[in-house]
This record gives C-alpha cells, structure tokens and sequence, in this order.
C-alpha cells in the first residue's frame, strides 16, 4: 500500500514551485503562524496589530484614511475598528470640522497593548527572516517593498498615504481631543 503522505524534502519544485505569488502566499502564510504564536497571548490579530501601529503615528484620522495606511478595504477596516471599539481598544470621536465625519483614536488600553506586544511582534519579523543572512534580509526588505509599491493601485486595498490637508485638521482635532 503506497502512502498517501509526501516528504516535503522529496517534493521537486515545478512551475507551481517557482512562482513568486505562489511563494508570497506560502510566506504570508507562515508569517500569520508566526504571529499567532508570538503575539496569542494578546488576543490581537495581525490586522488590529496594524491598525493600532498605523494609529499610533496617526491617531484621529477618519476611518477612510486609517483603511488607506493600513491597506485594509474599507469594510474590513470598518469591522476591524467596530470590534477594536466595542473592546476599549480604538474611541470614535466627532469631527470639530465635519460632523459627518468620526475620526478614530487610541485609548489607554490600546497603548498599553502595543508596548506589551512590541518585542513579539520584533520576535516575529526576526523569525520569519531568520533563514535569510543580514545582508539577503535588507535586500529582501528593500525588494518586497518595492513590489508592493510599484504594483499599489492592483491591491484591492492600496496603501494611501494622508493627505498634506488633512493632517494639518487631524492635528488640530488631537490637540483638542
């Protein structure tokens, strides 16, 4: 009876093997394993780890923009923030300049959260690079970068930097938040 099991050291790579989307998803893969395995103890999600880092360099910056910095759709961001809300971790908070409009703030809680979690996350990237030499992991850094960058506007949830106006109002709303 033949065994149904293959040793992945056995598997020659073939056209499926060599393909970069193949192997990014592989990697994003392992680097959602990995942060499960550092940061479980947090009880936070890679996706509310990036909106609580994306906040902590913008804080009061309107949900849109938040989805836009994190490179979440807009209705993954939504969810995301309503559950981060709902658990003490984000505030929403009127806009002094458009009443239609909430901005989205860190608590507390929130802050105290992304010290905590901090060198896991650092334990994280050191793990998943860790196959990789100083050198190749600068390159790998540099490459990665520059393939998400160049090819944004194909993400479904392109990253968007903040608008030069608009910060200029996000800072008067924190300075009086």
């Amino acid at each position: 009876m033949t065994s149904t099991k293959r040793n992945s050291a056995n598997i020659k790579p073939g056209a499926l093997y060599g393909m970069p989307g193949h192997l990014i998803r592989r990697c994003h893969q392992i680097a959602v394993a990995l942060f499960f395995e550092e940061c479980g103890a947090f009880e936070i999600t890679p996706q509310q780890y990036a909106v609580l880092s994306v906040l902590a360099d913008n804080d009061g910056v309107d949900q849109i923009t938040l989805a836009g910095l994190a490179a979440l759709n807009r209705t993954t961001a939504g969810e995301i923030v309503d559950r981060m809300v709902s658990a003490g971790l984000l505030e929403r908070r009127d806009n002094p300049l458009d009443r239609r409009v909430k901005n989205i703030f860190l608590t507390k809680p929130s802050l105290k959260l992304l010290s905590d979690v901090h060198e896991a996350v650092l334990r994280v990237q050191q793990r998943l690079l860790q196959p990789l030499g100083p050198a190749e992991r600068e390159t790998f850094i540099e490459l990665l970068a520059r393939i998400a960058s160049e090819n944004n506007e194909l993400s479904r949830a392109p990253l968007r930097a903040v608008p030069k106006r608009q910060r200029k109002n996000t800072a008067r709303s924190v300075e009086g938040g």
